[in-house]
């Protein structure tokens, strides 16, 4: 097939599990297009991201006069199509304002992306995340585009389910992915039941350098734990510098890297001072796939306390490796850890994470071994990028 993914920002520090996706459908024989609504992302490291940049079309780095023209030549050779373009736009629009000009933003885009699909002969096209992207998928389809299908990750779309008009762009669409059962669950909250049969539950992929790694023993003198998320608010990372406080406060020994950058470092590096943790807490900042994998492997076990989520690859590529997880139990989360793996914890507890911070500390590397052996296997099982890759394949076959 000849196909066609879109995202806001592609590739994206964050959005590695994009990029996985795209080289498994790629390698299974099909021909992808890339577009991004906005320029890829600054301060890509990764060799791959920085070669998938230069592949990408950036939607509004074509400018304003070119979606200008688009929609005016548009409108001119396809009036008819041009007003049930409108209409969709009118009917994905939120309340308010504001959302009726994102939504003619949306539209101008659409036009540029319909005109530049047709020019490619794409089939198909698959956007990313349940946001602008569904929508500019959307109206370029009611222009007469091709069929399309949309992957919700969440948390961000079931925050805001009616101003993102779910239901409506679910009924658009061919089909729509949900990366966990509990994502496909809260997708059938906002559409009716006569369209639950839409939604397909494929879960996120790690790549072959995890998967493919050989996993190594947790090593028995190491008291270093890692985490990688963005340094946002829905990531918990505050509640995660306080219970560094009390750890040290009572005598652990240990060291805490943070990886990863966002709106709150300001914030965290602040913290980290207050608290007089300068030599127990690093912000790493951005690092490459390599860099990632060489901390988790040096490190004893992975952190990540966040408050929303939809199913964090970040989880599945620590499993991959052997590390077992300290996380919370929220969203897709408890579909891939338990007990057996790491340990499941109330989200926005600190005694909590403290004390399942301290047990992973105190406990013996072979029980730390055990735990990311079960999580290895469970991670080999239903996260392969291309055994998930697959699966979607077939369904945009049989659109």
């Amino acid at each position: 097939m000849r196909l066609a993914y879109l995202c806001n920002v592609y590739p994206a520090v964050s959005h590695s599990f994009v990029r996985r996706e795209i080289e498994a459908v790629e390698a299974a024989g099909n021909v992808v297009h890339r577009f991004s609504v906005r320029q890829p992302g600054a301060g890509l490291k990764d060799p791959a991201d920085l070669s998938e940049a230069a592949r990408t079309e950036a939607v509004l780095g074509r400018g304003v006069v070119s979606l200008l023209v688009a929609a005016l030549v548009l409108l001119v050779t396809r009036p008819s199509r041009t007003l049930d373009a409108i209409l969709s736009a009118r009917q994905l629009s939120g309340p308010g304002i504001r959302q009726k000009i994102r939504s003619l933003a949306y539209w101008l885009e659409a036009a540029w992306l319909f005109r530049r699909l047709g020019q490619l002969g794409v089939e198909h096209l698959h956007a990313h995340f349940g946001t602008n992207p569904a929508a500019v998928a959307a109206i370029a389809h009611a222009w007469g585009g091709p069929t399309f299908s949309f992957t919700v990750h969440g948390p961000d779309e079931f925050d805001a389910p009616v101003a993102l008009s779910l239901a409506a762009k679910i009924e658009a669409a061919a089909f729509v992915v949900a990366i966990s059962s509990y994502g496909r669950s809260q997708l059938m909250r906002w559409c009716r039941p006569s369209l639950w049969h839409k939604i397909i539950v494929i879960r996120c992929g790690v790549d072959s350098s995890f998967l493919d790694a050989t996993p190594t023993s947790v090593p028995a003198k190491s008291n270093g734990l890692v985490c990688v998320a963005r340094l946002s608010a829905q990531k918990g990372l505050p509640l995660l510098i306080a219970a560094c406080r009390q750890l040290r406060s009572s005598g652990e020994s240990f060291t805490l890297t943070v990886i990863g950058d966002g709106e709150m470092r300001g914030e965290l590096e602040a913290d980290i001072r207050r608290f007089g943790l300068e030599d127990t807490v690093r912000l790493a900042g951005i690092m490459s796939g390599s860099e990632i994998r060489e901390q988790l492997q040096s490190a004893r076990a992975f952190i990540l306390p966040s408050f929303a989520e939809g199913l964090p690859v970040v989880l599945m590529e620590a499993l991959a490796l052997g590390r077992p997880v300290v996380t919370t139990a929220i969203a897709g989360i408890p579909e891939l850890v338990d007990d057996e793996c790491g340990w499941l914890i109330p989200a926005g507890s600190e005694e909590a994470l403290v004390e399942a911070m301290r047990a992973a500390l105190h406990a013996s590397a072979d029980d730390l071994s055990a735990k990311g052996a079960v999580g290895r296997a469970r991670v080999l099982k239903m996260h392969d990028s291309n055994a998930n890759a697959r699966a979607l394949i077939d369904a945009m076959s049989d659109r």
